[in-house]
């Protein structure tokens, strides 16, 4: 799976994963894929609440000892 970009979000709290998440989509093309690493344990609601309501594929999520990780293509 290729990944175009990578979001490093780890240190950052609420909302700010899922923000800086969705100022990156707005500026990919369809189908792009993005990671996302993030500790803050909210984002493990709002990153698949985020793609529910926006349209955009929530590939993958998985919590890496602390470290949650999700790869969302972009609808």
């Amino acid at each position: 799976m290729q990944i175009d970009l990578h979001i490093d979000a780890r240190g950052l709290l609420c909302p700010l994963p899922v923000l800086r998440l969705r100022k990156a989509l707005e500026e990919l093309p369809a189908g792009a894929l993005v990671r996302l690493e993030a500790t803050d344990g909210a984002s493990w609601v709002d990153v698949p609440h985020f793609c529910a309501q926006t349209g955009h594929e929530l590939v993958e999520a998985e919590d890496w000892e602390g470290i949650k990780v999700y790869l969302v293509r972009k609808a």
